[in-house]
């Protein structure tokens, strides 16, 4: 019989919560134009660190090794001088190491160590050295560090005078040298850096202005304008790309001109027969007396459906003209809470209960008469449709003033209220929002809140959808446009 182990669950909590704990210590994904930046900064700053060290090490090992030439001669004739004397006056070894000049100097004599400074013991001398000289008896050369720097040790056997003499060079002008080398290779490296930064800004920017120029004419292009072009280039490596995206949008206005023009022909085409369906359905409906009780209940369904089908043609052919670009707005000068009024009253609910603000019964407009009117009767319909009573509308402004900048009009129901993340897509084309296949009785195609979008856009002004925030279920469409004059002596609407 087998057993087989189970992994515990606390273990793969365990591996997962320490991914989470990975993933938070990496830091976030950097822009191109940092990346470029370091790029340039770290490039920068390590070719300087390589030339600075190898050109401090290339210096550092000319000045000492010519320092220890220079050293190992001057060392033989001191150590002559010293052998002259010493043969002269065997005793005075003091007074010869002192005639030898002003370097560190010591001898070994009858098995004693005599030394011209304190600082110049035996014991600063190798091992190696001293065998090297005094027991083989021959001249050498050795690197020493003495308080953390190098320093030179000579050795030479006198052999007329059976002494063995020794002299130390701190090279103190060479460690000077080196010390002003080093400052200045790291100013130097400092200042290539910050070069180096600098170039990497400029390259940056270069690099990324394509980037940019191409982010904003696609902004442009999601804005509807769909002649934006990118600007040709002399760039090899760009004028791919901008021949590339000037062709995918070349292509994409192609298709949305084809796609605009075969609305606007099947709108066209559909109004002729449309028209005589219409007149057909009045003839009918004139000599309704006529016809029997099922006839009557097909005509009405008939009258119903062309009655829809040239809402929907209407709205097509409106949709068309936004596509195409030739719809021009005829302003003239509204005062807003009276004309709400009236475009309510020829609406399909005329007896829509309309509360206005003091501070806007004065607020004048400059809009399209029938396209704004337009926009009511359709959050109207809207409202009639999805909501269970009246709706209710409101001419207000966002803070209540006396001289707003800005009018709102805001169409509210009573229905069963947005749902989650329709807000947006609910003015969409052919759209009816999330909750459609739940309501009854449904009416449109879907583009009455699109065509109040695009007329409340061309105004200047913007259109929202939310839930009503006055505890009471439902929706609410805001529209909202400038105002233009505050003055009791507005125009009235004709």
């Amino acid at each position: 019989m087998t057993s087989t182990f189970v992994e515990p669950r606390q273990t793969k909590y365990r591996l997962t919560r320490a991914r989470r704990l990975i993933r938070r210590a990496l830091p976030r994904r950097i822009g191109l134009r940092n990346r470029i930046l370091i790029i340039f900064g770290a490039g920068s700053l390590i070719l300087s660190i390589i030339l600075a060290l190898s050109t401090f090490g290339f210096t550092r090992s000319s000045l000492v090794n010519q320092r220890e030439l220079t050293e190992i001669n001057q060392a033989y004739i001191n150590a002559r001088r010293v052998q002259n004397e010493l043969i002269d006056d065997r005793t005075n070894v003091v007074g010869a190491l002192e005639q030898a000049g002003t370097a560190l100097r010591m001898v070994y004599i009858d098995g004693q160590w005599i030394s011209s400074s304190s600082n110049f013991i035996e014991s600063v001398i190798p091992t190696v050295l001293k065998t090297r000289v005094i027991t083989d008896r021959r001249p050498s050369v050795m690197t020493i560090e003495r308080n953390g720097r190098a320093a030179i040790v000579i050795g030479i056997p006198l052999e007329r005078a059976n002494v063995t003499y020794f002299e130390l060079d701190p090279m103190r002008e060479v460690h000077d040298a080196l010390s002003s080398v080093r400052l200045a290779l790291i100013l130097a490296g400092g200042f290539t850096t910050i070069v180096g930064i600098g170039l990497g800004l400029f390259a940056s920017r270069r690099a990324v202005r394509p980037l940019a120029n191409a982010a904003q004419a696609a902004r442009a292009i999601a804005d509807g304008r769909l002649d934006t072009r990118l600007e040709p280039t002399d760039d090899p490596d760009l004028q791919a790309l901008t021949m590339a995206f000037n062709e995918m949008v070349a292509t994409l206005q192609s298709r949305a001109e084809r796609d605009a023009r075969f609305t606007s022909d099947v709108s066209h085409e559909l109004r002729s027969p449309l028209m005589t369906l219409a007149a057909s359905a009045q003839v009918m409906q004139a000599r309704r007396d006529e016809l029997s009780d099922r006839s009557q209940a097909a005509l009405d369904l008939l009258v119903s459906d062309v009655a829809r089908f040239q809402s929907l043609v209407e709205d097509l052919l409106e949709i068309s003209r936004f596509d195409a670009g030739v719809v021009r707005l005829v302003r003239e000068p509204l005062r807003v809470a009276e004309f709400v009024r009236q475009a309510v009253a020829v609406s399909s609910l005329p007896r829509t209960p309309i509360t206005a603000d003091i501070g806007v019964e004065e607020a004048v407009i400059h809009g399209d008469r029938r396209r704004l009117a337009r926009v009511i009767a359709n959050l109207i319909d809207n409202a009639r449709v999805h909501s269970g009573g009246t709706p209710r509308i409101r001419v207000t402004t966002e803070d209540g003033s006396t001289t707003p900048s800005y009018v709102w009009i805001v169409v509210e129901d009573d229905g069963e209220g947005l749902i989650a993340g329709e807000t947006e897509k609910i003015f969409e084309r052919f759209s009816r929002g999330g909750a459609a296949g739940r309501r009854s009785g449904q009416e449109g195609a879907g583009l009455g809140l699109a065509l109040a979008l695009e007329h409340v856009t061309l105004h200047g002004g913007r259109i929202w959808a939310e839930n009503r925030n006055d505890g009471i279920r439902g929706a609410r469409f805001v529209v909202e446009l400038p105002v233009e004059v505050h003055t009791q002596e507005a125009p009235q609407s004709p």
